[in-house]
């Protein structure tokens, strides 16, 4: 990786690209420490003490601590990721939509126009939200009665609906004139922005452990650090891995030129979805310690008990996690990938597999073959999430801040831009046909 960074830097129009896209991930780092008007971010961390419970300590670590500090930034790239995902659900069960999203790079900018739209309005509605929330679970809001409180509340929603549309602008000059990629990057940095918080709390562990002799923490920092590398290995080797189904094209003799006749592949991916099943059960899972914040129940109520018992510190909460990932792998698997149509495809383009008949034969076996990588990507995907949760579970003091969600797309995203990266440098140093 080192090594592709440093022969990219010796590029000029790559060097540029590098560049522009760190000055936007900065201007993006600065915003997240701007804050809204008529809010008090200092009393904020009562609210976001222990906040890997509930929704809004899921958005808190996907804006980089935007979110706890009530910054301009705090709503990220949470709503425009909720606008892609409703948008790609809606291209799926909408035929217009469909239609519109085949019709080649015309049709990507008006779904690409469509899902603007939707992320202002998703921006409103969260920005509305998470107003409502601090009104009702702490002090941080100036005024809240009369019309002064209805001044600010349209101030405040309003900050964090234009903060997220700038978040939106921003990636989308990534993918213009940077790297590429933007919104993921810009994911990947809001994230990586905890790392001090991480490493600081590491470096406590290790003075408790081995400067005060407390024998869990001597244990459990150094097996933190041992589960964490294991995972990364285990992630690049998720999104590496794939199963090649081998196709044949027959010969097609066309006037005096022979076409076809070569043999390829068809890539199934072990992890096809990447986070967005485990993005699709945090929100879900995570609904009932939200709820319980807001609607704050009386201690040993019926609804105290219920919402307690899926929080987060419970074995309820992570099998319904567990559950729900891979479900929801499967769910998303099905919209994106239908073996019928390959198999037709093929069939028109004179290709098949070897040993199986062309037509429904070759989609049920594609369809089998899709279901068993799927559930093995399903597996990998909940073991790496519910991990982490399984150890706060057995040590509650030791709660640590990076899940598997954030683990997923920090190297996820640090591999794809490793590719783009190499793409970049084989279109300017491929081989003539002279060497």
């Amino acid at each position: 990786m080192l090594t592709v960074i440093r022969n990219a830097w010796k590029i000029v129009d790559v060097r540029k690209k590098m560049l522009f896209t760190f000055m936007i991930i900065l201007i993006f780092r600065l915003g997240c420490a701007i804050p809204v008007p008529f809010l008090d971010s200092a009393s904020l961390s009562s609210l976001f003490a222990g906040d890997s419970g509930n929704l809004l300590g899921y958005w808190d670590i996907m804006t980089g601590g935007g979110l706890s500090t009530a910054s301009v930034f705090s709503l990220g790239v949470t709503p425009y990721i909720n606008a892609s995902i409703i948008m790609q659900l809606l291209t799926v069960a909408i035929p217009p939509l469909e239609r519109i999203s085949k019709e080649g790079e015309e049709g990507r900018k008006r779904i690409a126009k469509y899902t603007r739209y939707a992320t202002v309005g998703f921006s409103i509605l969260l920005g509305l939200a998470y107003y409502l929330t601090l009104v009702n679970t702490s002090d941080s809001v100036a005024v809240t009665d009369g019309a002064a409180g209805f001044f600010v509340a349209c101030v405040i929603i309003l900050s964090f609906t234009a903060g997220s549309a700038l978040v939106m602008w921003l990636g989308e000059q990534i993918n213009e004139h940077g790297l590429g990629n933007g919104i993921s990057i810009l994911l990947f940095a809001g994230i990586v922005s905890r790392g001090p918080q991480f490493a600081t709390t590491l470096f406590e562990w290790f003075q408790l452990g081995f400067a005060e002799g407390q024998v869990v923490y001597m244990v459990m920092t150094p097996l933190y650090i041992v589960l964490a590398l294991a995972a990364v290995a285990l992630v690049v080797m998720m999104t590496s891995a794939e199963r090649r189904i081998p196709v044949q094209y027959a010969q097609r003799v066309v006037g005096r030129k022979v076409y076809g006749g070569q043999n390829t592949h068809i890539p199934i991916k072990v992890n096809m979805t990447g986070v967005m099943p485990i993005i699709f059960a945090s929100t879900l899972v995570s609904l009932p310690g939200t709820i319980k914040e807001f609607i704050n129940p009386t201690a040993g109520s019926f609804w105290d008990t219920f919402l307690s018992i899926v929080s987060m510190n419970s074995i309820v909460y992570a099998v319904v996690y567990f559950i729900l990932i891979i479900l929801f792998n499967y769910f998303y698997v099905s919209i994106q990938y239908n073996p019928v149509e390959i198999a037709n495809n093929l069939r028109k383009n004179s290709g098949t597999v070897p040993g199986i008949r062309p037509g429904k034969p070759t989609s049920d076996f594609i369809g089998r073959v899709v279901n068993r990588v799927t559930l093995i990507g399903a597996l990998l995907l909940a073991v790496i999430a519910v991990g982490p949760i399984i150890i706060n579970i057995f040590v509650p003091t030791m709660t640590i801040g990076f899940g598997g969600t954030s683990l997923l797309i920090i190297v996820g995203v640090a591999l794809e831009t490793v590719r783009t990266l190499e793409s970049q440098l084989m279109m300017r140093h491929y081989k003539g046909f002279l060497e």
